[in-house]
């Protein structure tokens, strides 16, 4: 089975240090690159094309929220975690916006980090609820913009799911409201990626934002 390949973008190289031993502790990750800055960082991860990058925000050159942008730019298919001491909302925005599958603060456990890697890994949002509540609350476009004029992209059921994970719900909520199998959502959300040309649920509902194809104030602008 592939191991999970992770990139390190972190400009203290103690924690750096501490942050690949950590990962080398987990059988099913590797570290397969690092950079101090940046700049290297968006080079290297071009190269390289890593599963998961871990991002940190006050970053040398380029800083860490144009380093994700200009990645998911170029190599849509990583996913970048936000690894960073900052828990400042407007940074969390910025990031979110900039493509990152989801922000974690420095001072989370081991358990915690390597299972939001392996969750970012398959696609799932990294972020606590309310908080994705209330970050994907800042991104809605305004209700005067909503448009029902779209491509008929996803189905409805589809749609339900999208609206159900912009409301900060985890699949096992999803699938009890919507009554469907916890393996039925996770096909849903591959399908969702699939069709809009993302790799993360984070990405899915930050696209049909920006789309004004989700109202967050619980209607879903359904398909034509």
């Amino acid at each position: 089975m592939p191991k999970i390949t992770v990139f390190l973008a972190e400009d203290h190289a103690v924690v750096r240090e501490g942050l690949a031993e950590l990962i080398r502790r987990e059988s099913d990750m590797e570290v397969v690159g690092e950079a101090g800055d940046g700049e290297d960082t968006v080079r290297l991860v071009k190269q390289l094309k890593p599963d998961i990058v871990l991002m940190d925000i006050a970053m040398p050159l380029v800083n860490g929220v144009e380093a994700t942008k200009q990645i998911k730019a170029t190599v849509p298919q990583t996913r970048v975690l936000v690894l960073t001491a900052y828990d400042n909302p407007e940074f969390v925005t910025a990031a979110i916006e900039a493509g990152a599958a989801g922000y974690l603060l420095k001072n989370v456990r081991r358990k915690e980090l390597t299972t939001a890697i392996r969750s970012a890994y398959e696609g799932e949002s990294v972020l606590h609820p309310s908080v994705a509540k209330a970050i994907f609350a800042q991104l809605r476009t305004p209700a005067d913009k909503i448009t029902s004029e779209k491509p008929d992209v996803l189905s409805e059921r589809e749609f339900q799911v999208l609206q159900k994970g912009a409301e900060g719900l985890s699949n096992k909520q999803i699938a009890t409201m919507l009554s469907i199998g916890p393996r039925t959502v996770q096909t849903h959300w591959r399908n969702i990626f699939d069709k809009l040309g993302v790799y993360s649920r984070t990405e899915a509902i930050v696209y049909c934002l920006k789309k004004g194809w989700l109202n967050l104030g619980g209607e879903v602008t359904q398909p034509r």
